[in-house]
């Protein structure tokens, strides 16, 4: 028999409020423990519980962590979309499910196998309480798997009692009702699968977190102290781990007393509010929104930019238009992002891949907002901000220096004439700036979004205006030295590939698919707008450049076409919009079709 280890998607089919999430999660958890790279993606709804939800583990020796078309192992437990999850899986898969009741007629496949495993008939005599039989269903599915699969089992059962630590009534019920799975499935199945796994050391030092997660934690070591928001999913997870954070490390020893303010604003446009507030006042500040909250945001956007207030807002994106589904993902905010507010606006816009990004990012943000003194907008989205996944651990250098930009103490005050809070002194669009109550008779001015002169002197004067405006253009040519710069890696080969965000998730994969049909690409991940001069002579080195992006009307490549003054014939779109993350088989499926319809030469034709 041939044994295929560490390469298959494993799909569990649940109904919300199971329970099943802990259970789903502690076999993604016992194989990342075993060494083997793992990614997770949690399919949920948008309601409490009762309806539909969808587990899904990308099993990848080679260390693959993007969505991959097809299920190779069907876990079914939903009757509800019993039908759906049996035509997901691929031929020669394998189905999983209880059959305490016989399988219907209809979700029969000739082309794969069916594991039937009594379990509902199995804890009946185990367990007398039917809550617990209903919550125990879950366990011990992932009992049967342990045998099926071959997981140490020593790893599964020590990932329990460290869950339950604390509450250790829950052990021994748990682990018995895993053995009853796994002996049933050693006494009456074909155990293992062809399909199994093998412990390996393909992780080195990574750690395995969620984007939400490290921006919390990002933002601790940055140094914010305060933050507000107003719940949305998917970004509400940001605030609730900055608040976990900052008990466990902003807590005054001695005293007790908190060095951090949190603040459950009554909607999107109070927490923004409260942000530029407290960032007028020197406090670094932040808040977290999704597609939504941005678009009541932008009016205070603008008012940040125009005044110039730091502030630092995470969105974590998700479809839309309006409602859309709150619970999927998309990469659809990015025109919104850029040019939030009416009038002559743009905002600086960080793109993080990884969970590594998030916390380094969030630090970096608050450092720009600072530096630029003007709003930051860093763009994740459900898939980075909620699902766990593979990361390079988070490094902080303690003899890091916040960098608070240019602003005047009071010695500073003493020792220069008139202060001009919109005067370009330097040459680089940044004017210098004081905190309330610095001096007792120098360095006040008033706040205004209404047009005023370089000493915040309202004005309505035509050439006070344009000076203003054009100064924040020349600080904007100064954010683009001081962001994030995009990776490029060039050969020299004719066409290109650019990408962002969670798109580079399945990126290696498509690359390594595609340079087997021949087409091999140079690359390059932005990470931030505005776009360096990497971006533009990448986008100019190259015949044509593939952009990938998930949303419907290919808003990052409208970007590059309205920054960089490029013929948008050079600029191919490569787009998935269904609320999934893209896959590696869709970004090949696009761009060698693409290759095939153009009739563009391959490197093995090339070669032959």
């Amino acid at each position: 028999m041939s044994v295929t280890y560490n390469d298959f998607v494993i799909r569990f089919a649940n109904v919300n409020g199971s329970g099943s999430a802990s259970a789903n999660g502690m076999f993604a958890k016992a194989l990342f423990r075993m060494g083997i790279p793992v990614a997770t993606r949690n399919i949920f709804p948008s309601n409490i519980q009762g309806l539909p939800t969808w587990f899904e583990v990308r099993v990848s020796a080679k260390g693959y962590l993007g969505r991959r078309e097809g299920v190779d192992i069907m876990v079914a437990m939903n009757a509800e979309t019993f039908g759906e999850d049996v035509a997901s899986l691929k031929p020669g898969g394998y189905l999983f499910y209880d059959n305490t009741k016989p399988l219907a007629s209809e979700f029969h496949r000739s082309d794969i196998h069916e594991i039937g495993v009594p379990i509902a008939q199995l804890l009946l005599p185990e367990f007398t309480d039917p809550k617990q039989r209903g919550l125990f269903k879950n366990i011990t599915y992932l009992g049967v798997l342990t045998a099926l699969l071959n997981i140490e089992f020593d790893v599964i059962t020590g990932m329990v009692s460290k869950q339950y630590k604390g509450k250790d009534d829950l052990i021994e019920p748990n682990i018995r009702a895993m053995e009853i799975g796994r002996r049933y499935a050693f006494d009456y199945l074909d155990c293992p699968l062809p399909l199994q796994v093998k412990r390996l050391d393909a992780l080195g030092d990574k750690i395995m977190t969620d984007g939400n997660t490290a921006a919390a934690l990002g933002s601790v070591y940055g140094g914010a102290s305060v933050c507000a928001w107003y719940p949305i999913t998917p970004s509400t997870s940001v605030v609730e781990s900055f608040e976990r954070y900052c008990n466990q490390l902003r807590r005054d020893k001695a005293t007790g007393k908190s060095k951090f303010a949190i603040v459950q604003a009554e909607d999107e446009l109070s927490a923004i509010g409260v942000v530029i507030g407290a960032g007028w006042n020197g406090a670094r500040s932040f808040t977290a929104t999704s597609g939504p909250g941005l678009s009541l945001m932008s009016e205070f956007l603008g008012l940040a930019y125009f005044a110039e207030i730091p502030a630092v807002l995470w969105d974590i994106q998700r479809s839309g238009p309006s409602t859309g589904m709150p619970t999927r993902t998309q990469q659809s905010d990015v025109l919104s992002a850029a040019y939030a507010s009416h009038g002559d606006t743009r905002h600086v816009v960080l793109f993080p891949s990884t969970p590594r990004e998030c916390f380094d990012f969030a630090a970096d943000a608050l450092d720009l907002a600072d530096r630029l003194q003007t709003p930051i907008l860093v763009l994740s989205d459900l898939e980075l901000g909620m699902n766990d996944s593979l990361s390079e651990p988070f490094d902080w250098d303690d003899s890091r220096a916040y960098d608070r930009g240019k602003v005047l103490d009071a010695r500073a005050l003493d020792e220069i004439g008139r202060f001009g809070r919109y005067l370009d002194v330097d040459g680089d669009g940044i004017g210098y700036r004081t905190y309330p109550g610095t001096h007792p008779s120098k360095g006040a001015f008033f706040t205004r979004g209404t047009s005023r002169d370089e000493y915040a002197a309202y004005t309505e004067s035509p050439a006070a205006y344009q000076r203003n405006m054009e100064r924040l253009l020349k600080k904007w040519r100064t954010a683009s030295a001081l962001v994030p710069k995009a990776e490029v890696v060039s050969n020299g080969r004719r066409n290109g590939v650019l990408y962002f965000g969670t798109t580079a998730l399945p990126m290696p994969e498509a690359l390594d698919n595609l340079a087997e049909e021949g087409i091999e690409l140079d690359t390059c991940r932005v990470r931030a707008f505005p776009f360096g001069e990497e971006v533009e002579k990448f986008v100019r080195e190259h015949e044509q450049v593939f952009v990938v992006e998930q949303n419907r009307d290919g808003q990052m490549r409208q970007l590059l076409v309205n920054e960089l003054q490029v013929d948008p014939a050079r600029l191919v779109p490569v787009l998935y919009y269904a609320g999934l993350s893209i896959s590696a088989n869709e970004i090949q499926s696009q761009i060698a079709n693409y290759y095939s319809v153009n009739r563009i030469s391959r490197m093995t034709e090339v070669k032959s």
